[in-house]
């Protein structure tokens, strides 16, 4: 699985575990996010998020997002997706 550095980190509320993420690529609710800086390493999948405090399910380039982390970050910090490898999986009934 590939990745594509979608933003990064502008600021983060720790009492409420909320990161700020200007983007630079669009990212939707269900995506699979990755942030790396220092000594923090994690992923997540993208279960909300909110511009100006109003619920959205899909963040476009140019935007400033809010989602909820399960773990800490910092200002800086690089936000990618994991960008699923597409093979064809359709499936036709033969007879």
């Amino acid at each position: 699985m590939a990745e594509k550095e979608i933003g990064r980190i502008t600021n983060y509320f720790s009492k409420i575990g909320v990161a700020v993420i200007e983007l630079t690529a669009p990212v939707r609710l269900g995506d699979e996010i990755h942030i790396v800086g220092g000594e923090r390493d994690f992923s997540q999948t993208v279960d909300s998020m909110q511009v100006e405090h109003q619920a959205i399910e899909e963040g476009q380039a140019g935007q400033e997002i809010a989602i909820k982390l399960d773990e800490k970050a910092r200002p800086g910090d690089i936000v990618y997706k994991a960008k699923q490898d597409t093979l064809s999986t359709s499936t036709t009934a033969s007879g």
